[in-house]
This record gives C-alpha cells, structure tokens and sequence, in this order.
C-alpha cells in the first residue's frame, strides 16, 4: 500500500493528477482507518501508467474510463479500442482539411493586405483589412 504521494513519484504524474485521477473515479484507494488517508495498490501505479498511455494516444479521460470498465467486466475493450480510435482519425483528418483551408485563407488575406494601406475607423468600417476578406474566400 502507498500513498497518493508515492503513488505520483512511481508513475511520473504529479500530486494533483493522482487526485484528480481518484475524484473522478479511475483510481480507487482504500482508507486508512487510522489516519484517513487514501492507500493505493501497486497496481493502481500500472493504471496510472495505462492511463497516461491512452491519454497519449488521444483518448478522453471518459474514454478511458469506458475503456476500464469494460475491462473490470471481463470483456475485451480493443474492439471499443479500435472503434474510437478510428473515429479519432477521422475527426482529425477533417480538422487537418479545415485548418488547411483556413491557413490558405489567412496566406491569401496578408498578401491581398500587403497591397492595403492602413486606415482610420469610422462609423461604417472597425478594420478595413478584415471587413476586405469575404466569408466564402480561400
């Protein structure tokens, strides 16, 4: 049995990510009936260490969590494993697109300004520069 303390040293997370790891639940200590304080398993520092992993490779803490509970039932969590992590790729192949176009954008908007000359505010335009760009250019 260790500490949170000891527990964060073995498994190279801080403090606060121990703690925060058992208020939500994905580590689950004893108590010391003595002093109140929360123990923890050596194996909670190979949780902690599947945690870290999983959340390296992109996985939500609620992911993980799901991922864990699964495993707790006795079921195999790759087939989840995979399923989500598919998803994942997909969500960042489209993120990929839309910040390849917005970059496109942004290129587009300082080469047409370098043209620009600066120009005052008045009651019909805040930044000219910004008011140039349509919404649908590329």
């Amino acid at each position: 049995m260790m500490t949170a303390t000891v527990l964060a040293k073995q498994s190279d997370v801080s403090l606060y990510t121990v703690r925060h790891y058992t208020r939500i639940g994905l580590l689950k200590p004893a108590r010391n009936l003595q002093n109140n304080y929360k123990l923890y398993q050596p194996s909670d520092a190979v949780r902690v260490r599947f945690i870290k992993a999983a959340g390296n490779l992109g996985f939500s803490l609620a992911e993980i969590a799901d991922i864990l509970k699964e495993a707790k039932h006795g079921n195999s969590p790759c087939p989840m494993v995979r399923e989500i992590m598919v998803r994942r790729i997909e969500e960042n192949q489209r993120k990929i697109k839309a910040m390849q176009k917005l970059q496109r954008k942004m290129e587009k908007a300082v080469k047409d300004w370098s043209k620009m000359k600066n120009s005052m505010p008045n009651g019909d335009s805040v930044c000219h520069l910004i008011e140039s760009v349509g919404e649908s250019d590329e």
